[in-house]
């Protein structure tokens, strides 16, 4: 780097105010240690067997919960639903003691959290209800642990800044449920920290910890506790629910198809192989051919949401080697832009779904990973494979007429849909048949292309769909050409001989749908245990 490009020094003064703050930063630390050595100091001779209000708190006995007792959950209030509804009342509740703050030896403040809502809860020593070995007992709790807490819901004189709901327990009984280990190999709080407050700190000559992405995935039970996390799976579980319905309403029929297969489903050397009992097998890559016969088999339209495979060697933010497929099959009348047509109204409508539905939960997921919300057409914009290569050749990349496009190629191409007609969700059809499955429809004009899709979100492809060959003899042909022993599809191919509709379908994968929804640059975000080709484990 150039002198010219390095920042000036700073001046005596700033490096004096800088000091000073880290100074004071420094002094605070060793204050709050000193306040908790001295509360746990002055509640060391306390004992539990002299306290007569012992039974208020302690340790739940494992007998206790091992379904010994019948109760109403009702009893049970969840911290989402605290607010001053319920000013004045008595409540329990059962959550994780997210924070833990002792002051002195006669109170301690704890936060507890319940599926991402936060509630604060003051432990005070009472006369007749909290002796000074209770908020000894607070105080002493590791976080993360499962605690019940009873007490009478209050409206505090000033917002409470580290916790969602704006009401405070004043804790008459606290029960722990679960302890959690005193040291956790990582700290929620550094989790949960986004890369913009950690580049600040640096810039204030501050140093905060970063979790990284190996550690998260490691220690992924408690990386999932983190607000952002709870937001994306969240969110997916939304994608799933709201393509679900919208098919069901469409009169489609889940199906569930096998994941052992003999041969592959789409050829091509992403395939676990495995023996099956003697016999060579794969992991299913995708439900395709069997989607396909469940058409042949008079289901008209169906869909399915499942596992699928593929056996991916290089190690991208972008592939995984097991995801969440959303398959869907449909006959069709006329023309492979029937299958377009419901993408179309699909997509419009689990994006509308997810901005009406999981506002919290994106905006949990934007404060950690910061992001614009996806920009998409009421109509969703189509163009031909060739007005996408024209597109990009007035920009000077050139793209070979019948060949793929690359990563860089499609994130170009979606910069300049967004630039031009200001959408990032958009579909290109008819490519190039050589690059398209064994199974996909040519052209009626012009065999070098294929009846085919792909459609995009802010410049990355999430579905890839098409008009199948449905006539026996060309889809041996087109298997052959491909590389795929016919012998191995050999049911599949059969199944088209006993009267097969015209039809088409497509996949879509889960993860991808999130992250690129969400803006995330790793898919192992969006993925709750992820198996690519150096994880299989947690």
């Amino acid at each position: 780097m150039s002198s010219d490009s390095q920042e000036p020094p700073l001046s005596s003064e700033a490096q004096s105010k800088k000091a000073a703050k880290k100074e004071a930063a420094k002094q605070e630390k060793l204050r709050r240690k000193a306040e908790l050595a001295a509360a746990t100091t002055a509640a060391s001779n306390l004992s539990v067997e002299d306290d007569p209000l012992a039974v208020n708190y302690g340790f739940v006995p494992l007998i206790e919960i091992q379904s010994k007792t019948s109760v109403d959950v009702n009893e049970w209030t969840r911290v989402e639903a605290l607010d001053d509804s319920v000013a004045n009342k008595p409540v329990k509740i059962r959550g994780r003691a997210q924070t833990i703050r002792p002051v002195g030896k006669k109170m301690a403040f704890l936060v507890i959290r319940e599926n991402g809502f936060t509630v604060q809860c003051l432990v005070q020593a009472q006369p007749d209800s909290v002796s000074p070995q209770m908020v000894k007992f607070a105080a002493g709790l590791s976080r993360e642990s499962i605690v019940d807490v009873e007490g009478v819901v209050s409206i505090p004189a000033a917002p409470i800044k580290g916790a969602t709901q704006q009401v405070e327990i004043q804790v008459s009984k606290l029960y722990c449920v679960s302890k959690a280990v005193p040291s956790l190999p990582i700290n929620l709080e550094d989790a949960a920290r986004s890369e913009v407050e950690i580049e600040k700190a640096i810039q204030a000559g501050e140093q905060l910890v970063r979790v990284n992405q190996d550690t998260r995935l490691n220690f992924r039970v408690l990386d999932l506790r983190t607000p952002a996390n709870q937001g994306i799976f969240r969110i997916q579980s939304q994608v799933g629910n709201a393509f679900r319905q919208f098919l069901l309403a469409e009169s489609f029929v889940e199906i569930h198809t096998p994941k052992l297969i003999a041969g592959s489903s789409e050829g091509g050397a992403a395939v676990f192989r495995l023996d099956y009992k003697g016999q060579p097998a794969c992991l299913a890559q995708s439900p395709q051919l069997h989607k396909q016969m469940s058409i042949c088999a008079d289901f008209g339209r169906v869909f399915e949401i499942g596992p699928v495979f593929r056996a991916e060697d290089s190690f991208t933010h972008r592939h995984l080697c097991e995801f969440t497929g959303l398959d869907v099959e449909m006959e069709i009348k006329k023309h492979y832009f029937e299958v377009m047509d419901v993408v179309d109204r699909l997509f419009v409508a689990m994006f509308d779904s997810l901005n009406t539905n999981c506002k919290k939960d994106l905006e949990a997921v934007a404060n950690q990973y910061p992001f614009e919300p996806l920009k998409y057409l009421r109509k969703t914009l189509r163009l031909t494979y060739e007005e996408g290569i024209q597109m990009l050749k007035e920009v000077g990349v050139e793209i070979e007429p019948f060949g793929d496009l690359n990563t860089e190629a499609e994130r170009k191409l979606g910069q300049l849909v967004l630039e031009k007609y200001g959408t990032e969700f958009y579909i290109l059809h008819r490519y190039p048949l050589a690059i398209r499955p064994f199974y996909t429809m040519p052209c009626y004009d012009n065999s070098n292309y294929s009846n085919s899709f792909d459609v995009f979100i802010r410049g990355e492809e999430i579905i890839s769909g098409a008009q199948r060959v449905h006539v026996p003899e060309f889809l041996e042909q087109r298997a052959q050409a491909c590389g795929i022993d016919v012998k191995t599809i050999s049911s599949y191919i059969d199944s088209f001989r006993y009267g097969a509709p015209p039809h088409g379908g497509f996949g879509v994968g889960l993860e991808r749908v999130v992250m690129l929804f969400c803006g995330l640059n790793n898919i192992r975000k969006t993925s709750l245990y992820p198996r690519d080709p150096l994880r299989i484990a947690p």
